[in-house]
């Protein structure tokens, strides 16, 4: 298309996108592409997609360890075919940070059930019997965050940002950093 026949938003966007490429290069993040200039950003200096039509081999180079930002509200609009393809893979040790747990044969449940989760950062947790149980066991760390502040630091990291302050556990035990991560029955920790 020519530029004279795109709606004024997608030439102040081009022209937005355009001047950061400008200004920052290959250092800028990824912000939005524009089809009608070709601008794109990355955080990488390789500017490719790569496009698969097997899940398994999409995930096959995800580590043992890895922490992975599983998307999704509740249980809509979550990666099934890739938690499927985890779950085949057998990788272990996985922090993963969602706004939910999923429930117990579903989501991210699945991968509770085999134990490939080691860690669960979420807002939401309540609807998964196997995630209560390993919990309750010490199997399982979970770090509870509120979910505006789940939000705040996915955007933050995203954007390079290392911190940033919010009053939401102010006077209370996690300012204390008293909130346990792993359950423990004894008093030792």
């Amino acid at each position: 298309r020519r530029s004279s026949d795109l709606p004024s938003c997608d030439m102040a966007a081009c022209a937005l996108l355009c001047a950061l490429r400008r200004a920052h290069g290959a250092r800028a993040l990824l912000l939005a592409r524009s089809q009608s200039c070709g601008c794109g950003f990355s955080t990488s200096s390789q500017n490719s997609t790569k496009f698969y039509s097997d899940p398994v081999e999409a995930v096959r180079d995800i580590p043992n360890g890895a922490t992975l930002l599983v998307g999704g509200f509740g249980l809509c609009g979550i990666p099934e075919n890739l938690i499927a393809a985890l779950l085949k893979t057998g990788v272990k040790g996985i922090t993963a940070v969602s706004n939910n747990a999923g429930v117990d044969n579903f989501g991210l449940g699945l991968l509770l059930q085999t134990k490939q989760i080691k860690r669960m950062v979420a807002s939401y947790v309540g609807e998964n019997a196997e995630f209560e149980r390993q919990y309750l066991a010490g199997e399982l760390e979970v770090e509870l965050v509120p979910q505006g502040t789940l939000a705040e630091r996915i955007r933050a990291g995203g954007a390079g940002i290392p911190a940033f302050f919010t009053p939401t556990g102010y006077g209370t035990l996690i300012q204390e950093g008293g909130a346990p991560i792993k359950y423990n029955r004894s008093e030792e920790h």
